[in-house]
């Protein structure tokens, strides 16, 4: 099976070659090509096409999410690997076509889990990530808000009081503690929900929490 072929993009030399020494360990994945400017990785992208783009956000010449627009289109899987762990950035790189996000101190862990599950066309949110998503997520609006969206309105009040809970980042099974139901009713009613909702994942899940006001951006 051939590998994966990889490009790095980032401005620090020690943590490129730190990523590469991780990704030397799994045959499955090679690096190709590395920069440290957006300019000289947009070169490299186009020049050498690899499977997979490892962006920082910081760069000195322009910034990874940048890069990730101008390659968006392209069949490139994007991981951003960066310091920034505010929701913003995170929703931005999503938003300017990345496929995964982790913060730097996670890639030892976590690089190889998420070059694989990107491989597989889906999203990969380490587990630091999460964790500043459920803090962002806990600025819930009142109950009595009123969410004028006719798609949430078709989810009936059992459906929307998870919805609220998933959009918590809490787990099936501690969704099922709190309602008094088993986890496998949890599971039944995120399928409508996700359904319902024309959502296919946990991002599309945030994205769509932000948009109608189940996610507080301003805290």
């Amino acid at each position: 099976m051939n590998s994966k072929k990889i490009v790095i993009i980032d401005d620090h030399p020690l943590l490129r070659e730190g990523l590469k020494s991780i990704i030397q360990q799994d045959a499955r994945f090679e690096v190709v090509g590395e920069a440290g400017d957006g300019t000289t990785g947009l070169e490299m992208i186009d020049r050498l096409v690899p499977d997979l783009v490892i962006l920082d956000i910081t760069l000195p010449d322009m910034s990874g999410l940048q890069v990730a627009k101008k390659i968006k289109n392209k069949n490139h899987k994007i991981i951003i690997v960066s310091m920034h762990s505010k929701i913003e950035y995170i929703i931005e790189a999503f938003q300017a076509g990345a496929t995964g996000y982790m913060v730097k101190e996670s890639a030892r862990e976590n690089l190889i889990a998420g070059l694989q599950t990107v491989c597989r066309g889906e999203y990969f949110l380490d587990s630091a990530v999460i964790a500043v998503l459920v803090q962002k997520l806990r600025g819930m609006p009142p109950k009595e808000m009123t969410i004028e969206d006719p798609a949430y309105s078709t989810l009936t009040p059992r459906e929307q009081e998870i919805l609220r809970y998933f959009a918590e980042g809490l787990k099936p099974r501690e969704i099922a503690k709190n309602l008094y139901i088993s986890p496998k009713t949890v599971d039944n009613h995120r399928s409508n929900i996700m359904h319902k909702l024309n959502l296919a994942n946990t991002v599309e899940l945030v994205r769509y929490a932000a948009k109608i006001g189940l996610v507080d951006m301003e805290k």
